[in-house]
């Protein structure tokens, strides 16, 4: 019997690697991480969400490579849970596993009109300009000269801000080299961005909205009326609000207050205004919107709702920003109406009873959760996971190695002729596009092609053998 546990993590994202790293670090016992990830390279979000000209935030991957670099950590990318491995296969070969897959789909707005041409998730627009492979060939419709984005946290205004600035702005980043052609040729003239509640319950943090004092070519737009607040909302800001929506409040008065420049572009920010149709002939034409108001609950929340006035605007683009969702997972539990596993602390509730708890399958961040918080919000959430689990193992419930059998996963991809990517083919591929990064003066040139990535990953190999 194995003297060490063997822990399987599902993911390769922020919330993986910190229960990784939470696991490997731990002192009372010998652990082995094995991490398995659909594609051939690692981080998730931070390589396939975070926006192009925002390399510090991706700078976190200096973290997350020090981690792979622990002799008890095994990376298996391209390889995918439900079609290449199974629960059946892990509970088989790990004492325990975590799965930290993410929120990979979108919500819905529920509107008329959603599915017309030039009708766009944000999540589709995002992994587009960051090269993910699932959405490289999608298409975008950039001669519009309106895009409405849907949405006013973090995520939208990304959407907005990369719409907005000049290609000149863009090209030093690591986005698409097909994303940055085709925003070459943009005739986009206004972005209207559109918040259902109130700035005071705005989701973006101040650092995201500052950006917008920054844009080449765009003018910023807030009209001075948008940032009346009812009494209630006043009330919150005086005595209630934490400081970042302070900061908000004061970063959007600030662009209230600025004179329109008649730069080339316009981008507009709206609250209280919600979107009830998208219409057109085969494609996005027009946008009907009714303004909100908020009303207090009993609970003392406020709500927005819908007044009897309707605005209609000339659209060629819309992007709903509503809000990421999960994916059900082959063999386990799925809640429909949040989008995640259920979950108690990290340990998944058995679908036939709430109550009952599985004791070797866990989960960490947004599958765990929900799609809320940033990068940073995954690690607490991640070692709260891990914590459950050893707590699990000290009960006595228990003991290393009970449940594996010695057969190794690598036994088993090479059997069933998967072509699975360590870290160490990882790092070619990422050398490879950092390199051709620096003849251009960008941080990378992603590969964007599955096929793509792992005919590089073999070249390189070859080479080293030779």
């Amino acid at each position: 019997m194995n003297q060490y546990w063997k822990i399987a993590v599902i993911g390769s994202g922020p919330a993986g690697f910190y229960a990784a790293g939470e696991l490997l670090r731990q002192k009372s016992w010998e652990i082995k991480v094995d991490m398995f990830e659909r594609l051939p390279t690692p981080f998730g979000l931070v390589r396939g969400g975070v926006a192009p000209d925002h390399q510090k935030i991706k700078s976190v991957q200096k973290i997350y490579t020090r981690i792979a670099e622990n002799e008890n950590y095994r990376f298996f990318g391209n390889v995918e849970f439900g079609r290449d491995i199974y629960r059946a296969d892990l509970m088989e070969i790990y004492d325990a596993v975590i799965y930290s897959v993410g929120s990979p789909t979108d919500r819905k707005l529920g509107i008329g009109g959603e599915n017309l041409s030039g009708s766009h998730s944000a999540t589709e627009f995002v992994a587009w300009y960051n090269g993910h492979p699932d959405f490289c060939d999608y298409k975008f419709d950039l001669s519009a000269r309106n895009a409405f984005v849907i949405g006013i946290g973090n995520v939208a205004l990304d959407v907005a801000r990369v719409l907005a600035k000049t290609p000149q702005e863009l090209e030093k980043t690591d986005i698409a080299d097909y994303a940055l052609e085709a925003l070459r040729t943009s005739q986009l003239e206004d972005i209207w961005l559109l918040g259902r509640r109130g700035p005071l319950q705005a989701a973006f943090s101040p650092a995201e909205l500052r950006e917008f004092l920054e844009l080449a070519e765009a003018d910023v737009i807030v009209e001075k009326n948008e940032l009346e607040l009812d009494a209630e909302s006043q009330n919150i800001l005086e005595n209630n609000a934490n400081n970042d929506t302070k900061k908000n409040i004061e970063i959007l008065k600030k662009i209230s207050e600025k004179e329109v420049s008649g730069k080339k572009r316009r981008v507009h920010i709206i609250f209280l205004t919600s979107p009830v149709e998208i219409s057109g002939n085969q494609k996005v034409e027009k946008i009907s919107m009714v303004r909100n108001q908020l009303v207090k609950m009993e609970d003392g929340s406020l709500v927005p709702q819908a007044s009897a006035e309707i605005n209609e605007a000339a659209a060629g683009l819309v992007f709903r920003s509503i809000g990421y969702y999960g994916k059900p997972l082959s063999d386990l539990p799925f809640d429909q109406k949040t989008g995640t596993i259920p979950n108690e602390c990290g340990q998944v509730k058995d679908p036939e009873d709430g109550n009952i708890l599985r004791e070797r399958e866990y989960v960490a961040g947004w599958i765990k959760r929900g799609p809320s918080g940033v990068i940073g919000t995954n690690k607490q959430d991640a070692v709260e996971t891990v914590h459950r689990m050893l707590g699990t193992f000290l009960k006595g419930k228990m003991e290393a190695g009970k449940n594996c059998t010695n057969l190794d996963i690598v036994s088993l991809l090479e059997n069933r002729k998967v072509e699975y990517v360590s870290f160490s083919d990882w790092k070619l591929l990422d050398a490879h596009e950092t390199e051709a990064g620096q003849k251009k003066g960008r941080p990378r040139v992603k590969i964007t092609s599955k096929a793509d990535m792992l005919s590089v990953i073999r070249q390189k190999k070859q080479l080293k053998i030779q």
